[in-house]
């Protein structure tokens, strides 16, 4: 399975320009949040979706040679204005609803975070769960998963925290997004061979796609975000413990300009080939 992309990382277009986009680029498969890639129609509230148009998009990009492997969603599932809140519950139940008619197994957010830096709550909490509780049992009926991703400073921050979230909301139908570069911060980046590990041993079974970005210090010191390939995240550490737990598992490539993805696409591809020949060679012994 090759490397996809964020759809989004081509700008907001038109879906069939937008296929046609992802599909010159070399790239297969996509991860599409509708309201961040899509602009001839208004995703930005729930009820726009009907059977004609998810079809009509997911012919698009299929006759660019791509599918749709991931649908984002970008929402935040514990913000304190009700009517808001039930209004992201129904944008995702949406697209879990139309999740198989866009080709999409699955439908993948962050549980989100308090911009302001306001400290989390146990009401926070208790709110995360029910909601996530809510969007697994609409998945359920549908056979589509949710993926959940862990990120530095949202309430759901490290692979620990994921997991015992995924043990109070225990659902077949909940599944990770692994995201080594969300993990990794300033303080903890001299240590991320440990931290990779960590991730894997306590979520690696529950994987259900990858997200590839890189991380490294600034001049200044502090962390950022780079394309892979741009920085200095052990991406042979992630791609040999992600063929080792997953093999054939969804990688959408993130954070790179359209110049700079053909070189990181290249970067990932090459270092997952490695672990696949190595995982080979293990196998045989």
């Amino acid at each position: 399975m090759t490397v996809g992309v964020l759809a989004h990382l081509f700008g907001k277009l038109p879906y069939r320009e937008l296929a046609a986009k992802v599909g010159e680029a070399g790239f297969t498969h996509v991860q599409l949040a509708p309201w961040r890639a899509i602009s001839d129609v208004d995703f930005n509230k729930p009820g726009k979706f009907n059977p004609g148009l998810a079809s009509s998009i997911a012919e698009e990009f299929r006759k660019h040679g791509v599918s749709i492997s991931v649908l984002g969603c970008y929402l935040h599932f514990f913000v304190q204005d009700e009517e808001l809140l039930r209004e992201n519950v129904e944008r995702f139940k949406e697209l879990i609803r139309y999740a198989g008619l866009l080709g999409a197994p699955m439908v993948a957010a962050e549980v989100g975070r308090n911009e302001d830096g306001t400290p989390y709550s146990e009401r926070d909490w208790r709110v995360v769960k029910e909601v996530v509780r809510e969007l697994a049992d609409e998945a359920e009926k549908w056979g589509v998963f949710v993926g959940l991703e862990a990120a530095n400073d949202h309430l759901v921050g490290t692979a620990a925290e994921l997991a015992t979230f995924l043990e109070e909301v225990p659902s077949s139908h909940i599944g990770v997004v692994i995201d080594p570069g969300n993990l990794l911060k300033t303080e903890n980046l001299a240590r991320q061979d440990e931290i990779i590990r960590e991730a894997f041993q306590l979520l690696g079974p529950r994987i259900i796609a990858a997200h590839a970005k890189d991380r490294r210090l600034s001049p200044s010191g502090e962390i950022e975000t780079v394309p892979p390939g741009f920085g200095d995240m052990n991406y042979g550490l992630y791609m040999e413990l992600l063929e080792q737990y997953k093999p054939g598992v969804h990688i959408i490539m993130e954070a790179a300009q359209e110049h700079e993805m053909a070189q990181s696409k290249r970067y990932i591809e090459g270092h997952r080939i490695a672990a696949q020949k190595a995982q080979q060679v293990q196998t045989k012994s």
